[in-house]
């Protein structure tokens, strides 16, 4: 059975400098599973049940030497008993997350950043003849992610004015769209781009949406753009993680509660508003970013 034991739950954060605003609750999904945590589980559970629905036994995906979606790949191949394998862009390395992919028995395959591109032609290069292969999108993007990452308003116990989570590749993003639709809630969606000029975000979301459903896309808080930092960030991820003994990552969470903050001292929010944030994991991309909290 693909399942995992949840120990998600909504926790009410007192934060003051977006506290005496609003009220702030983020959704725990970083506490789902040590290594399948966040965003990347729901990207997973139903690409593993269609997987396991036309008896494919060999996941194989794509991404980068600090990605957080290979390492979950890892570890749900291993807990689901999945051979699985992935190619990495860039040069050979050594690194935290890479070792623990290969710790859960992933072949990584490095690759030029320019052959990368053609994800289609690595994988019809290397395992064409390979009638077991799953093959999951970088990132895990697609419609079994989409309906995964719904399950995230499903769970929630309580009702908001604002939901806000980032957005990388809009998987998350159009699930958690489409679930407050569908459950009729009046609630506004906020979705933080990661990426510089991450307009182009929508486009991608839309595909994924069941109709067209208002949201807001904020574009304003990438520092610098996927995986970049301002000594501004860093500055918040200290203060926020010693003041709440919660860490968030320079990745993902960071900047989409910086914006909360930033909205809140811009008095976008009503008195009394609830606002829910999704803690979506992704914590050990931190690992290639130490150096910045020294």
């Amino acid at each position: 059975m693909i399942e995992l034991k949840f120990n998600s739950i909504e926790e009410e954060i007192n934060y003051p400098p977006i506290s005496d605003f609003v009220s702030l609750s983020f959704k725990r999904d970083d506490l789902i599973h040590p290594f399948i945590s966040g965003n990347k589980w729901r990207k997973l559970k139903f690409n593993l049940i269609k997987a396991r629905e036309l008896n494919k036994k060999h996941l194989v995906t794509y991404g980068g030497a600090y990605s957080n979606h290979l390492l979950a790949s890892a570890a749900a191949g291993a807990k689901f008993n999945f051979k699985t394998s992935a190619f990495v862009r860039g040069e050979e390395a050594n690194n935290p997350i890479l070792n623990l992919c290969r710790l859960f028995g992933m072949n990584l395959i490095f690759v030029s950043r320019e052959d990368y591109k053609n994800k289609a032609k690595l994988v019809s290069n290397n395992f064409n003849d390979n009638n077991e292969v799953y093959v999951l999108e970088e990132g895990g993007f697609g419609f079994e992610a989409e309906k995964g990452c719904r399950e995230i308003i499903t769970e929630l116990k309580n009702n908001y004015d604002h939901i806000f989570c980032s957005a990388g590749t809009g998987a998350t993003a159009a699930g958690i769209i489409n679930q407050v639709s569908l459950s009729q809630l009046k609630t506004t969606v906020h979705i933080v781009s990661l990426l510089k000029g991450g307009e182009f975000l929508k486009t991608e979301i839309d595909k994924l949406l069941i109709h067209k459903i208002e949201y807001q896309l904020h574009t304003d808080y990438h520092f610098g753009g996927y995986a970049k930092t301002k000594p501004e960030l860093i500055n918040f991820i200290k203060d926020f993680t010693q003041q709440t003994g919660i860490l968030i990552d320079p990745v993902y969470t960071s900047k989409t509660l910086f914006a909360i903050q930033d909205l809140a001292s811009k008095n976008y929010f009503k008195k009394n508003d609830k606002v829910l944030m999704i803690h979506t994991g992704g914590l050990f991309g931190i690992l290639g970013m130490m150096d910045k909290f020294i």
